[in-house]
C-alpha cells in the first residue's frame, strides 16, 4: 500500500502525489492528514515553511469537498499575494485526477471585478489574502454562510501584518464551518489566542520544537563594524560564486542603497521593496525564480510569502528588531530536505542577539570569519576553473576552428594560456582585493558573548569602562541637546547625520533625555561627528559635544555647566558601571 494511501487519501489524490514523484510524507503531513480527514476537528499545526503544510491540509480538504455542491466549502486565509497564488497552484496539481473542484484565488492588485465574476459562476475553494477577503464580504460578492473549513495558513505572519482584526471578522462570519485549521511556523501570543477564541479543543500538533529552526540549516554569523557591513556582504557574495540567495534588511531604504550599489558592481540583484507596484514585484519574482536573478534583497514585510525552492543562502545584512522574524526568514532556505545556510552580519553590539536567537530555536549559531582578499580570489579562480572543465564541447562544430587555434597557440606554453585565461577572468577582482583590508575584529577576544565578558569584580574600573566604550567598536558621545530642544529620536537623528554627512549605518545606541543626549558611534567615525557638529549653532545656543568620559572642555553657558554636570552623574554613576 502507498504510505499516502495509508493515511487515508482515495485513489485519485493519491495518484497526483505519486505524478509528483512524492513516495513518503513528510512528518506534518503524516501528523496532520489522517486529524484533518476527519472533517470535524480543529487543528493546530506547528512547521516551518517549506515542511509540505500545503499539501497537509489541501489534500485532506480536496477530499472533503462535495463537488455537487457548486458554492464555498472551504476557505484557505494567508497573508501574501504570492502565497495565494502558490496554494491555488498546488491544489490544481493536487486535484488533476478527482472530479471537477473549482478553485479561485482572491487577492489585492488584481481586477475584483474578475474575481466577483469566477466567484458568481461558483467555487468550492476560495484562497485568500484578508483584505481582499474582507472587500468581497462588504460587497457581499461572496457568500461564507455555507463554508464548512477554515484554513489559515501562515497564521504568525498575518498577525505580524496587522490582521488580527480582519481574522476575527473571517472566523465570526463562517458561523457553520465544522473544524478550523491554523498552520504557523512560531506559536506567539495572539496566535494563541486566536485558538482559545474560536477553536475547539483543538488536535495540536508540532513538528520540531515550537518556534524551532529547520534542522537542515546551518546558523552562521560574522562580526564587523557597522561601516563594514556592506564591504563584508560583498566578499561573502564573491566567495560564494553559486549563491542564489535572499538578502534582509530593515528598511526599504537600505534594500534599495545595497541593491543599487551591488547593481553598479556587476552583480545579478534587484530589490523587493514597498515602493513597487504588483507589476513591478511580480517581475522582479518572475526573474528571481527562473534564476536570471542571482540575488533578491528584500525587507521582511516585501518577503512575506515568498516560496522560492533552491535557495542556498540567506543573509541578514541587519538582524531583525523582532527576533521572531528571524524564524521565518531562516525559513527561506533549507527547504525539501535540502540544506542551507542563513549567515548574519552583526557588530559586536549584537552578541546578545546571537545568544537570544540560540535560547529561542534551540540552535547552535556557529561564528565565521569574513573571507580575505586572496581567500576570495582563489575561491573564484577554482570556481572558474571547474566550470571550464565541465564545459559541454559536444554540441557545435568546433572542429572548424581548430586548426587555426593550434596555430595562433603553437609558440604559446599551457601555462601561458592558462596564466591568460586567468588574467581576462579574474583582473577585476584581483585588482579590487589586491590591498583589501582584513575585516575580521583582531581583539583577542575571539568568540565572546556578553556572559562571557568575566566577573564583573574582575579588572579595574577603567578597564571595564573601556571595554564598554571602545572595545565594542563604538566611542559614546555626548552632546547637549535634548528632548527640550524640541527633538524625538527621529528627527535628533537626521539633525546629527545631516551635520556630519554620515550614515546612519555607523551609529549604534542613541540615549536622549531632557537636557542631553548621548549619541554611540562607530570608533572611526566619532572623530568626523565631533568635528561636523561641536561648535554649532542651534537656537542661538552653542552646541557642544565630546566623548562621554572626556566631559565639556569649553561649556561657554550656564546650560552647559548643567549639561557637563549631569552628563558625569550619568556616566560615572555605580549603576550604569555595573
Amino acid at each position: 500500500m502507498n504510505a499516502f494511501e495509508a493515511l487515508g487519501l482515495n485513489e485519485q489524490l493519491v495518484q497526483s502525489v505519486t505524478d509528483l514523484g512524492f513516495e513518503n510524507p513528510t512528518e506534518i503531513q503524516e501528523k496532520a492528514i489522517p486529524v484533518l480527514l476527519s472533517g470535524t476537528t480543529d487543528f493546530i499545526g506547528l512547521a516551518q515553511t517549506g515542511t509540505g503544510k500545503t499539501a497537509a491540509f489541501g489534500l485532506p480538504l480536496l477530499q472533503l469537498i462535495d463537488a455537487d455542491q457548486r458554492h464555498p466549502q472551504a476557505l484557505i486565509v494567508c497573508p501574501t499575494r504570492e502565497l495565494c497564488l502558490q496554494i491555488t497552484n498546488d491544489l490544481e496539481t493536487f486535484k488533476k485526477h478527482s472530479r471537477k473542484i473549482a478553485t479561485e484565488a482572491v487577492y489585492g492588485g488584481a481586477s475584483i471585478m474578475m474575481q466577483i465574476r469566477n466567484l458568481k459562476k461558483g467555487v468550492h475553494i476560495v484562497v485568500a489574502t484578508p483584505g481582499r477577503l474582507i472587500d468581497l464580504i462588504e460587497r457581499k460578492a461572496i457568500d461564507l454562510q455555507k463554508v464548512k473549513y477554515v484554513v489559515l495558513d501562515e497564521a504568525d505572519e498575518m498577525l505580524n501584518m496587522g490582521f488580527r482584526d480582519d481574522i476575527d471578522f473571517v472566523l465570526k462570519n463562517t458561523i457553520n464551518r465544522e473544524s478550523t485549521w491554523l498552520f504557523s511556523a512560531t506559536m506567539p501570543s495572539e496566535v494563541r489566542a486566536i485558538s482559545r477564541n474560536y477553536m475547539d479543543t483543538p488536535k495540536e500538533v508540532t513538528v520540531g520544537r515550537k518556534n524551532s529552526g529547520n534542522e537542515n540549516i546551518d546558523h552562521q554569523f560574522i562580526i564587523v563594524p557597522a561601516h563594514n557591513r556592506y564591504e563584508a556582504l560583498k566578499r561573502l557574495i564573491d566567495f560564494n560564486p553559486g549563491m542564489y540567495g535572499i538578502i534582509f534588511t530593515r528598511t526599504k531604504a537600505d534594500a534599495h542603497n545595497v541593491s543599487e550599489r551591488l547593481s553598479k558592481a556587476g552583480y545579478e540583484i534587484e530589490a523587493l521593496h514597498g515602493d513597487l507596484s504588483q507589476q513591478q514585484r511580480d517581475a522582479v519574482m518572475g526573474r528571481f525564480r527562473s534564476k536570471n536573478l542571482q540575488l533578491l534583497i528584500a525587507t521582511d514585510v516585501a518577503a512575506r510569502g515568498i516560496d522560492v525552492d533552491g535557495i542556498t543562502h540567506v543573509i541578514n545584512f541587519e538582524l531583525p528588531d523582532d527576533m521572531e522574524v528571524y524564524t521565518h526568514r531562516s525559513g527561506r532556505t533549507g527547504r525539501a530536505g535540502k540544506t542551507g545556510i542563513c549567515l548574519s552580519i552583526c557588530h559586536s553590539r549584537e552578541s546578545y542577539k546571537i545568544r537570544s536567537l540560540e535560547k529561542m530555536i534551540n540552535k547552535q549559531f556557529h561564528k565565521v570569519d569574513v573571507p580575505s582578499g586572496k581567500e576570495v580570489c582563489r575561491k573564484q579562480f577554482f570556481h572558474f576553473m571547474e566550470k571550464l572543465m565541465e564545459a559541454d564541447v559536444s554540441h557545435g562544430d568546433y572542429e572548424t576552428y581548430m586548426p587555426d587555434l593550434i596555430e595562433k597557440f603553437a609558440d604559446v606554453s599551457k601555462e601561458e594560456v592558462l596564466q591568460r585565461v586567468a588574467a581576462l577572468e579574474f583582473s577585476h577582482f584581483l585588482k579590487y582585493y589586491e590591498n583589501a583590508e582584513d575585516l575580521n575584529r583582531n581583539d583577542n577576544r575571539g568568540d565572546k558573548r556578553p556572559s562571557d565578558r568575566g566577573d564583573s569584580s574582575s579588572g579595574s574600573r577603567k578597564e571595564r569602562t573601556s571595554f564598554n566604550r571602545r572595545d565594542n567598536g563604538y566611542t559614546r558621545l555626548f552632546i547637549n541637546l535634548g528632548t527640550k530642544d524640541g527633538f524625538y529620536k527621529a528627527s535628533f537623528l537626521q539633525f546629527i547625520l545631516d551635520e556630519s554627512n554620515l550614515k546612519k549605518e555607523v551609529l549604534g545606541k542613541i540615549d536622549m533625555r531632557d537636557m542631553n543626549s548621548w549619541v554611540e558611534i562607530d570608533n572611526a567615525s566619532a572623530g568626523t561627528m565631533i568635528k561636523s557638529i561641536d561648535g554649532k549653532r542651534y537656537n542661538n545656543r552653542t552646541v557642544r559635544m565630546n566623548e562621554a568620559d572626556g566631559g565639556f572642555k569649553r561649556p561657554n553657558d550656564e546650560r552647559g555647566r548643567s549639561d557637563r554636570q549631569e552628563g558625569r552623574k550619568r556616566i560615572y554613576s555605580p549603576r550604569e558601571r555595573r
